[in-house]
C-alpha cells in the first residue's frame, strides 16, 4: 500500500506525462506522423523511475533515428523495426540506442569468441580457437 506522498507523486508523475504528450501533439509530432507504434505492456520498465520516460515512449512511435558508427565512423540508420525488436523483443534497456554498424558488431562479436575460444584452448591454440568461433557461431 502507497503512502501518501507515493500516491501524490505518482499522480504527478501522470499528469506530468501527459502535458508532455499534449507539447509533443501541439508540435506536430503526434502519434499519426509515420514510424511503427509503442506497445508499452511488452516494454522492459526496470530502472524507468530513474530516468524518466523515454521519448519513443512519449511520442508513441518509433521513427527512424540516424546515428554515427562508434568504431568506422559510418554514417547509419537505426530503423524503427529495429528498435521495436530491440526494446520489445529483446528487452533491452529503454535508455540505449545503436552505436555501431553492423559489419562493426560482427567484427566484435567474432574478436570476443575468438579471445574467449584462446583463453578456454590455451595460449598455443590459435588455429583451434578460429574453428571453435566459426563452429559456435555457426550453431555445430
Amino acid at each position: 500500500m502507497d503512502s501518501g506522498k507515493q500516491k501524490r507523486a505518482r499522480i504527478m508523475a501522470r499528469r506530468r506525462q501527459r502535458r508532455e504528450r499534449a507539447a509533443l501533439v501541439a508540435a506536430g509530432c503526434d502519434s499519426s506522423s509515420g514510424g511503427l507504434p509503442v506497445d508499452e505492456h511488452l516494454l522492459s520498465w526496470a530502472g524507468y523511475h530513474s530516468y524518466g520516460v523515454p521519448d519513443f515512449v512519449m511520442r508513441g512511435r518509433y521513427v527512424d533515428r540516424p546515428f554515427r558508427c562508434r568504431d568506422c565512423g559510418s554514417q547509419e540508420v537505426w530503423t524503427a523495426a529495429q528498435q521495436k525488436w530491440w526494446y520489445e523483443t529483446a528487452h533491452g534497456s529503454l535508455y540505449t540506442t545503436a552505436v555501431r554498424c553492423r559489419a562493426c558488431r560482427q567484427a566484435r562479436r567474432d574478436n570476443c569468441m575468438n579471445t574467449r575460444a584462446a583463453a578456454w584452448l590455451g595460449p598455443r591454440s590459435t588455429v583451434g580457437a578460429n574453428s571453435f568461433a566459426n563452429a559456435a557461431r555457426s550453431g555445430e
